[in-house]
């Protein structure tokens, strides 16, 4: 038994969600608990390299969590051998140029979502993924939460029967950014810079639904900007562009027919519900309702019988008849359990399906339902050919 290391390089890491899921949270506790045992009996060692802009916060970010390497220079990082695998969680709008940079240097690549902006640049990032024959991955972090981990395991037992709906509730208010800092950066608010949230959580919703539920089929969506001006991070009042709302409809194809799924998402929106995002899905045997990290079921033997009366309070406790699904399992970080995975195909092929080619999906229903918020129709989703 040996220690293999692999280089990494880790670009767009000084950002909230690079830093502490990626980062911190997922190659630096790989590498903590003594890397991760292979199949042969060795254990890969990850051996990081984050590279930056700024050189002062860059370097200090190395120091604060003991990372011996760091660059300002990607084309030095880019031109070293020994780093194979290049990851990015910049800006989407740099995304598609960084990873074409990355396959040409042969490095396998994994990236955030969305891949790109556009599908046509999407599509095209796949396919030179996949002539330059580099393993590539995109980010699909929502699928090892341990609440969508036991909706698909309650789908898989049969539980549901057939499944006839899904309804998802995903948002919280973000403040304005004048009388409360907002929690979330400014750039979210325009579209000039990449903002919005049909393209940040449709690609989301189409993996989600795709592996937790049935393929999209189509969508009909509707974006909207309800804040029209919100304040930035130095306190200069800016026009909010981009859309800060999307209610989306899907048809989902099931195995027994079509599946009706309704997802709304909402800065603009205060949260009462189990958890900042929920989904339910309905079918003829049960229904369950899961957040990040709880699940809650109701057989058909177990569901109440009410009756519409309204003269008097409802004497119901609706919330009383549904199970906790137990956990049976230890849930590790999401992000985490998918950087295992990846490395895992990069080092011993192992089975890996969240490549660039899904990554284009996502950009593909991002698409689809910024064209049906402009033209009020239902759009449908078009074989990809890849």
């Amino acid at each position: 038994m040996a220690d293999q290391h692999i280089g990494i390089i880790m670009h767009g890491v000084t950002g909230r969600m690079g830093m502490n899921q990626h980062l911190i949270r997922s190659v630096l506790a790989i590498r903590d608990q003594g890397g991760l045992a292979l199949r042969n009996g060795d254990r890969l060692v990850p051996d990081p390299i984050i590279v930056g802009r700024d050189e002062a916060k860059i370097a200090a970010l190395a120091k604060r969590h003991g990372v011996t390497r760091w660059t300002t220079n990607l084309d030095a990082a880019l031109a070293n051998p020994d780093d194979t695998i290049f990851f990015d969680a910049a800006s989407t709008q740099m995304r598609p140029g960084l990873l074409r940079r990355a396959i040409d240097a042969g490095k396998h690549v994994y990236s955030e979502k969305p891949v790109s902006e556009g599908l046509e640049e999407a599509v095209a990032i796949a396919r030179h993924a996949k002539a330059k024959g580099v393993k590539n991955g995109i980010v699909h972090d929502k699928l090892d939460l341990p609440g969508l981990l036991k909706l698909r395991r309650l789908r898989d037992s049969g539980f549901f029967g057939k499944m006839l709906s899904v309804k998802g509730e995903f948002g919280y208010w973000v403040f304005e950014g004048d009388w409360m800092p907002a929690q979330r950066p400014s750039w979210n608010y325009r579209a000039e810079d990449g903002g919005g949230m049909i393209s940040d959580m449709l690609c989301h919703w189409r993996y989600v639904l795709d592996n937790v539920i049935a393929p999209v089929k189509s969508v009909s969506c509707l974006g909207f900007t309800h804040i029209p001006e919100r304040v930035d991070e130095k306190g200069t009042p800016y026009k909010a562009t981009a859309d800060d709302a999307a209610y989306a409809t899907f048809l989902l194809d099931g195995p027994e027919g079509e599946i009706v799924a309704h997802i709304n998402s909402s800065w603009c929106t205060r949260v009462r519900r189990d958890d900042l995002v929920t989904f339910q899905i309905d079918g003829t045997h049960g229904s369950a309702v899961a957040g990040l990290h709880k699940c809650y079921s109701q057989h058909r033997v177990n569901t109440p019988k009410p009756v519409w009366n309204p003269d008097m309070p409802q004497p119901l406790d609706f919330y009383s008849d549904w199970e906790e699904v137990p956990d049976n399992a230890i849930f590790d970080n999401g992000f985490k359990v998918q950087w295992e995975q990846f490395l895992r195909h990069v080092v011993e092929d192992a089975p890996w399906s969240y490549t660039l080619t899904e990554g284009a999906k996502g950009v593909q229903l991002a698409e689809a339902g910024y064209l049906s918020s402009k033209e009020r129709r239902w759009v449908d989703l078009e074989d990809l050919g890849l």
